[in-house]
């Protein structure tokens, strides 16, 4: 089948997936009549006949109101914002974008890729937004989750608290849910770990880091927002350090420990970081915040975390960049695949300034040196800006950690919606978390990081189907026999045809991932790789893919894009493109892997140089009808293909239970 003709075929109807089957040959058209079927009167009596009329009304009658109620209840069920009042106003209701976090002093948290589009919301029903909920990322049981907070092992548990919504699947009412694990994938939620119950965080418990000192004690420092929505600092710390679950917290009465400092604005003093120890015996933090539209990090230090001083000066800015949000500060090793203890420095070193821009939603890093004494990070690279992303697609807010047990720096990464708020409310629920990701210096190249899903993952892995050197030639789609691809973990390496390589003209056409066509057009070199959450027929498919670009110098560019343009047949839910350039060493092959968990992919390229993670909200290619398929929409190189596959396993992931979890 030819693949341009293919990925650009849509259906204009939009079936239940429930009742929908796949296309066949041998299936008889609705309507025809059987040979020597009889008429109703000549099979039945009038009398008869009329019964079975009125009954099969009746019996209508019945299921449409079973489903009307249906829908009213789901409404009802979150009543607590008042948005869709029943299942047939929602298919017809033009989409209303409420802001959300700007005028409380946060980044935008509501999607404002409708933003004054003329969109009616999507009549997505329970079947299809049942399908969305993840099988193995973490997300809580409902309501609203943004950032990661205070990430850390303690006592043989890993500990994660995370901005959460009690009351709604809507931002608002901020307060910190709290979970534990033995293994970062399967998870007991805990009571709450903080709520806003003080004048200094009335108004939401924000964004904070946690530091375990040496001996032992467990430090969280937390942005509140005051009875005056101001931004301070404030310290919290267990109550009872024995108990390995830190179920329960306290507030120091002393807080706030810090206030914005004078020429900052009062909105823009949030998210310090995890705590690292100097050589003066004392403990710097940073602060993310703002002048005028130059995006600066402000550094203090203590000896006791309740008494703080400003160093002067700031340890980076960029100007332009606007607010910096949930700064992070952490050391990479340049010599060794073990992740570093937030206080190390040195020879063999390099630190890691990475933030959250509250102007665009994207997390940024950057490489460079640190200088205890004069208290600055000189970036290694002055030409790039302020750095590379950490994920090209829906990835915000992260917050890493250093995991004594087992040597390695983990990072989390907050995954946003990407569909209407009218639907996350009919579903209950908004957000989650990516897979933890181990995070290592790329000493390959140098210049950017390696992050790679935790292998723990890979103890959800269960079946699994091996291709070997499938040859996917040009304009061609290749489907892959591996069942249903809900829940998959895909390893994949590509082979370009080198005399292909060799005989493509160069070109001064400049190629862009985002502003491109997406799968759908057609280059010499590209683009090629997968289709996955697709349905049989190609009417929904989210592409993963490379594209290899020729220049004039005869150098070749490689771009690692995801395309979400065609992945659903909703209205109401974003479909961009997302990638960068990816480096390509000497005689390395090009690889992928792919975490596909129901409304997820999260795509890691050439060993996590470039990552991207994708939103998609299919409505035919969901249970049993999602497939895999290898394409290649060259005009002029064959590709080779070598992959494994494994169906995945769901993680536990359930409340705590005190009477039976021991």
């Amino acid at each position: 089948m030819v693949v341009s003709t293919l990925l650009r075929s849509f259906s204009s109807k939009h079936e239940d997936p429930a009742a929908a089957t796949l296309p066949s040959s041998t299936t008889p058209l609705l309507y025809e009549p059987h040979p020597g079927e009889l008429d109703l009167e000549r099979r039945w009596p009038p009398k008869r006949a009329a019964l079975v009329v009125i009954f099969g009304f009746l019996l209508l009658a019945l299921f449409l109101a079973i489903l009307i109620a249906d829908l009213n209840s789901d409404v009802h069920a979150n009543g607590n914002v008042s948005l869709a009042t029943s299942g047939s106003s929602m298919a017809s209701e033009p989409l209303k974008l409420v802001s959300r976090g700007v005028s409380a002093g946060v980044s935008e948290k509501a999607n404002g890729v409708f933003a004054c589009v003329n969109v009616v919301s999507f009549p997505w029903n329970n079947t299809m937004l049942s399908w969305q909920r993840t099988a193995y990322h973490f997300q809580p049981e409902k309501n609203w989750m943004n950032d990661p907070n205070g990430p850390m092992y303690y006592k043989g548990w890993y500990h994660f608290f995370y901005q959460y919504n009690p009351n709604g699947a809507v931002w608002g009412d901020i307060v910190w849910g709290h979970a534990v694990s033995k293994d970062l994938i399967h998870w007991l939620h805990l009571p709450l770990a903080m709520v806003a119950d003080q004048w200094y965080d009335m108004n939401g418990v924000w964004t904070g880091s946690a530091t375990i000192l040496p001996d032992g004690q467990v430090i969280m420092l937390y942005t509140g927002s005051t009875n005056e929505s101001v931004q301070v600092q404030n310290l919290a710390y267990p109550a009872n350090l024995s108990d390995p679950l830190l179920i329960n917290w306290v507030k120091y009465s002393g807080n706030p420990v810090l206030h914005p400092p004078p020429g900052i604005d009062s909105q823009d003093f949030r998210d310090p970081t995890t705590a690292w120890y100097t050589s003066d015996g004392k403990w710097n933090i940073a602060i993310g915040s703002k002048v005028n539209k130059t995006g600066i990090t402000l550094i203090y230090s203590t000896e006791d975390f309740k008494n703080f001083e400003l160093s002067d000066g700031v340890l980076y800015s960029f100007p332009g960049t606007g607010m910096w949000e949930c700064v992070d500060f952490y050391p990479v090793s340049n010599t060794s695949i073990k992740g570093l203890d937030t206080s190390v420095k040195g020879p063999g070193v390099k630190h890691v300034i990475k933030t959250s821009l509250d102007q665009d939603r994207n997390d940024y890093y950057t490489l460079g040196t640190y200088d205890e004494k004069t208290g600055k990070w000189v970036p290694d690279n002055t030409t790039i800006g302020l750095g590379l992303r950490y994920d090209y697609g829906m990835f915000y807010a992260s917050k890493s950690f250093y995991d004594l047990h087992k040597g390695r720096r983990v990072l989390w990464g907050w995954i946003q919606e990407s569909d209407s708020e009218i639907a996350d409310v009919k579903k209950g629920w908004a957000s989650v978390q990516s897979i933890p990701r181990t995070v290592l210096l790329d000493t390959k190249t140098g210049t950017n990081l390696l992050q790679w899903p935790v292998e723990e993952v890979d103890s959800l892995r269960l079946t699994s189907k091996v291709f070997d050197k499938v040859e996917v030639k040009a304009g061609s789609v290749v489907p892959l026999d591996v069942g249903t691809a809900t829940q998959v973990d895909i390893v994949a390496e590509f082979e370009l045809d080198k005399e292909a390589l060799e005989r493509t003209a160069q070109t001064n056409v400049e190629f862009s991932c985002s502003t491109s066509g997406g799968a759908a057009e057609r280059g010499a070199l590209g683009p090629f790789g997968l289709l996955v959450l697709a349905d049989e027929s190609l009417n929904e498919h989210t592409p993963v893919y490379f594209y290899i670009a020729k220049g004039t110098d005869g150098n070749l560019t490689t771009f690692f894009c995801a395309d979400q343009t065609r992945s659903s047949e909703a209205t109401d839910v974003d479909k961009k493109i997302y990638g960068s350039t990816i480096p390509i060493l000497k005689d390395e092959k090009l690889s992928v892997r792919l975490l596909v968990d129901h409304s997820i992919i999260e795509s890691f390229a050439q060993g996590g140089r470039t990552c991207i993670t994708s939103r998609v909200y299919p409505t035919k290619a969901i249970y049993g009808a999602a497939r895999i398929f290898l394409f290649n929409n060259a005009t002029e190189a064959s590709v080779t293909s070598s992959l494994k596959i494994w169906q995945m396993n769901s993680a536990f992931i359930r409340p705590f239970r005190p009477e039976q979890d021991n």
